[in-house]
C-alpha cells in the first residue's frame, strides 16, 4: 500500500470515528411518522403504555402508576446486568387520550440517569380516513451521529412493525439489517471497498478478503466471550470499512467480564495463528507455494491486526483491559507507556520505517483523545476484580502479545 493511499485510509477512518463517536451535535429532534392501517382506538392500545396491547411487541412486560403525578415504573425484556428485567421509572404528561402523550425516563436499573437527562419522547395518533397516522419525535443530546442514526432507524423499524402487526396481528422479530445474509454482504462490500486501497488486482483483492476474515474472526472471539459469561444472546454487526462491532445481550457486570471479553478478540486468533504458522510452512514444504504464502499473509495480517488493537487506546481492547486490571491511575499510565513502547519497538524489529512508527503512535494518541470518555456510565458501579483474576488477565495479555507479537516478526521475515 502506498503512502498516500495509506495516510488516506488512516485520515478518513479517523474522520468517521470522530464523526461517529464524538462529534458534539447538541440537542438534536428524530421525527417518523408512517400512515397505519388500524383504528386509531386501536393503535392507542397498543402505543400507551398503560393500553391493554401494550405487550404487543414483548418489550414491555408491565407498567404500573406511581403517584398521581404521571409518574409509572415500567418492566421491559432487556435483560439488566443481574439476567432480570430492566425496571425504567418514566413521568407523563401532555396527555391526551387516544391521541398523544410524551414521555421523560427519570431513571432505570440499567444506566445512571445523567443518560436521561435530557431524553424526551412524544406519540401522536392523527386519524386519516380508515388509517391512522402515528408520528413518533425523540429528542436528546447527542455526541457523533452513530446514535442518531440508530434511533431514527430503529423509530422506523418500531413503525414497519407495528404495521405488520395491524395487518396480521403478530410481531416480527428481527431486521434485515442484523440478518446473516445482510451482514455476509456488508462484509463482501467491506472487501471491495478496501480493495483499491491494496491494489487492483488479484493479489489486491485476496488482501482485501484476508483483512475482512481477520475482523470476523476477531468480532467471533468476542461474541465466544460474551456467551461464555452467560449472556444468553451475542451477535456481530460488520460495518464496511470500519470494521465489526459484537454486542452482547445485557450490560456488563464485573471488571473481569469487560476485560475478559475486550481481550478475547486477540485471544481467539492467539490459538489461530501459530496453526496458520504451521499450516503455512507444511504447504511449503510440499511444494505448494501459493498456498503457503496466502497461509503465511492471513497469519501476517491476523497477527498484525490483532497486535494493534492491543494498542493502550481507549476503546481500544487493549485500553480496555489495562483499565481493568490496573489498581490506580499511576499503574494504568505505567502499564500503557509499557505496552506503547513494546509494540513500537516490535514494528521497527519487523521493520517498519521509523516515520510509520511515529505516524502510528500519533494516530494512536489521536484515537484515545477522540474516543476518552465516549462510553455509557451504567448505573452501578461494575463488580470489582479480584486479585486472581487481575493476575490471571495480565499474563493472559502478555501470552496474546508475544503470540501475535511472533506472528507479526515470522511473517515479516517470510513475506519481505
Amino acid at each position: 500500500m502506498s503512502v498516500i493511499a495509506t495516510v488516506t485510509l488512516v485520515a478518513g477512518n479517523l474522520g468517521l470515528i470522530f464523526l461517529l463517536m464524538t462529534a458534539p451535535l447538541g440537542l438534536r429532534t428524530v421525527r417518523v411518522s408512517r400512515l397505519v392501517a388500524a383504528d386509531a382506538d386501536r393503535l392507542w392500545q397498543v402505543l400507551w403504555p398503560f393500553g391493554s396491547d401494550a405487550g404487543w411487541s414483548g418489550e414491555i412486560l408491565s407498567a404500573e402508576p406511581l403517584d398521581g403525578e404521571g409518574a409509572a415504573l415500567i418492566r421491559l425484556s432487556w435483560e439488566g446486568r443481574d439476567g432480570r428485567p430492566i425496571e425504567r421509572k418514566a413521568r407523563f404528561d401532555d396527555v391526551v387520550e387516544g391521541s398523544r402523550f410524551s414521555m421523560r425516563v427519570i431513571e432505570d436499573t440499567a444506566l445512571d440517569p445523567s443518560f436521561w437527562a435530557d431524553y424526551r419522547e412524544t406519540t401522536e395518533l392523527v386519524r386519516e380516513g380508515n388509517a391512522t397516522r402515528v408520528t413518533l419525535t425523540r429528542t436528546d443530546r447527542y455526541s457523533g451521529v452513530a446514535f442518531l442514526i440508530f434511533r431514527y432507524f430503529a423509530m422506523r423499524r418500531e413503525l414497519a412493525k407495528l404495521q405488520v402487526w395491524a395487518r396480521t396481528g403478530k410481531h416480527r422479530k428481527g431486521g434485515w439489517f442484523e440478518h446473516p445474509v445482510s451482514q455476509i454482504g456488508f462484509a463482501v462490500l467491506s472487501a471491495f471497498i478496501l480493495w483499491p486501497f491494496f491494489g487492483l488486482n488479484l493479489g489486491g483483492l485476496a488482501l482485501a478478503a484476508i483483512l475482512t476474515s481477520v475482523v470476523a474472526l476477531h468480532e467471533l472471539g468476542h461474541m465466544a466471550a460474551f456467551r461464555l459469561t452467560g449472556h444468553r444472546r451475542a451477535r456481530m454487526i460488520f460495518i464496511p470499512l470500519l470494521g465489526g462491532i459484537a454486542m452482547g445481550g445485557r450490560p456488563y457486570d464485573s471488571r473481569f467480564e469487560v476485560a475478559f471479553v475486550a481481550l478475547m478478540g486477540a485471544g481467539f486468533s492467539a490459538f489461530l495463528v501459530p496453526l496458520l504458522i504451521a499450516a503455512s510452512g507444511l504447504a511449503g514444504s510440499e511444494g505448494h507455494r501459493l498456498a503457503a504464502m496466502l497461509l503465511a499473509t492471513l497469519a501476517g495480517c491476523a497477527s498484525l491486526f490483532n497486535i494493534a488493537n492491543l494498542v493502550p487506546v481507549w476503546k481500544f481492547d487493549g485500553g480496555q483491559v489495562l483499565r481493568q486490571i490496573c489498581p490506580g491511575p499511576l499503574a494504568l499510565a505505567l502499564a500503557s507507556f509499557l505496552l506503547l513502547s513494546a509494540l513500537l519497538a516490535l514494528g521497527w524489529r519487523a521493520g517498519f520505517p521509523p516515520s510509520f512508527l511515529l505516524i502510528a503512535g500519533a494516530v494512536f494518541s489521536m484515537l484515545s483523545l477522540i474516543t476518552v470518555g465516549s462510553g455509557v456510565k451504567p448505573r452501578h458501579e461494575l463488580r470489582p476484580i479480584r486479585a486472581f483474576d487481575r493476575l490471571a488477565m495480565a499474563g493472559a495479555l502478555l501470552a496474546v502479545f508475544s503470540i501475535h507479537g511472533y506472528g507479526v516478526l515470522w511473517a515479516s521475515a517470510k513475506l519481505m
